[in-house]
């Protein structure tokens, strides 16, 4: 199976902040491309590729465009990433994609949130308006509270099992100063007194919202072995949809990254209990538990029992979103699920600092999109 001729060769993450205000998206989306094309050690002329997210507060339309203006760059291919949680996973193969068909030779990959007091929403009709609203199941809390709820009544799982994944998550943030729960860790007590706030979900098993960007740069193999730092190849990608409301769901105790994963390890020829990180998204405790099972790394329902035999930290034998993931980092929207790839690349180059996992060659990222239904699977790595 062909993969993705593709390397990372830049990266930026803003530090999150819990609000924003008067800061506009597009300065954000500028600070994290400038910051990341010097880390790629380019200059902004060189980028003739744009990917960037649907949600720019300045423009209901035409996105690619304003944001490519305001940058004052000119790319030959630019397009709107819309996966949720998982887009930034799916710009990195369709950058590669793009390369490798030789549309443009340098793409940067953009994703920024400002986080106001108040921030107004647009009604909208949609089957989850029709099939799930009704019944009280508005909003992401509800959708994977019953996920959550559905693997506890199939497999037995305990709360205490769940609120493991975000101690874990909290203490590797203890090592990132960036992150926004550093300095304040959680035991699985601390979690579970955590006010309930949508049955079985505990408030701190669920991301903060925060304002933040991160951005990345892709380009082609021989391109990249002209810069600065070691490129951090892509060497398997995947990518699966299923629904969108939860009451369409084929499962609720399995989800789409499963052939998501399956495609990307199979590319790249390795195993989920092979890879030196696993950089997987973390919305809630149980998108990390449903990942872990749908990796192959413990069968379906033993995601608890299996946790309490391994090591997680930077350390350990299976090191797990070693800067915090989004649950001890803190979620800038769609930016969050950049920031998986960001500390992979900072993992893979050997630039991780007091975290840094020793010997570092490959990483397993994964994205989720709306509610665990637009899946991306990234294996990165440091070898031809």
């Amino acid at each position: 199976m062909s993969r993705p001729a593709g390397a990372i060769v830049g990266i930026s993450e803003l530090k999150p902040a819990r609000y924003t205000e008067g800061v506009a998206t597009l300065a954000q989306i500028a600070q994290a491309v400038r910051e990341a094309v010097a880390d790629a050690g380019l200059e902004k002329d060189a980028v003739d590729g744009l990917l960037i997210g649907p949600q720019v507060g300045e423009t209901p339309q035409h996105v690619p465009a304003t944001v490519a203006e305001y940058l004052g760059i000119a790319p030959r291919m630019s397009n709107v990433v819309d996966l949720g949680g998982a887009s930034g996973a799916g710009m990195v193969w369709r950058a590669a994609a793009a390369i490798a068909a030789e549309m443009c030779e340098v793409v940067v990959c953009v994703l920024a949130n400002m986080h106001e007091k108040t921030m107004p929403r647009s009604p909208n009709r949609n089957p989850i308006r029709e099939f799930d609203v009704p019944f009280g199941a508005s909003g992401a809390n509800i959708s994977y509270a019953l996920a959550m709820q559905a693997h506890m009544t199939q497999f037995g799982t305990t709360p205490e099992q769940f609120a493991r994944i975000a101690s874990i998550e909290r203490q590797n943030a203890q090592l990132n100063p960036a992150a926004i729960f550093y300095g304040k860790p959680a035991s699985v007590r601390e979690i579970l007194a955590s006010p309930m706030i949508a049955s079985p979900l505990h408030l701190y098993e669920i991301v903060m919202p925060v304002a933040g960007g991160a951005a990345v740069v892709v380009t082609g193999p021989h391109y990249a072995k002209r810069l600065k730092h070691a490129p951090v190849r892509i060497m398997g990608a995947g990518e699966k949809m299923t629904h969108r409301a939860m009451s369409q769901a084929p499962s609720l105790t399995s989800g789409p990254l499963k052939a998501a994963m399956k495609q990307a390890f199979d590319q790249a020829g390795v195993r989920a209990d092979r890879v030196s990180l696993l950089s997987l998204y973390d919305c809630y405790t149980i998108m990390v538990a449903l990942t872990l099972e749908d990796a192959g790394l413990c069968a379906p329902g033993q995601f608890g029992r299996w946790m309490a035999e391994h090591d997680f930290s930077h350390a350990g034998d299976y090191p797990l979103n070693t800067h915090g993931g989004q649950l001890g980092c803190g979620q800038a929207d769609l930016a969050g699920g950049m920031g998986h790839i960001i500390e992979a690349v900072r993992q893979l180059r050997h630039e991780a600092g007091a975290r840094q996992i020793p010997d570092a060659e490959t990483a397993l990222v994964t994205g989720n999109g709306a509610t665990v239904s637009e899946a991306v699977a990234l294996v990165l790595g440091t070898g031809e």
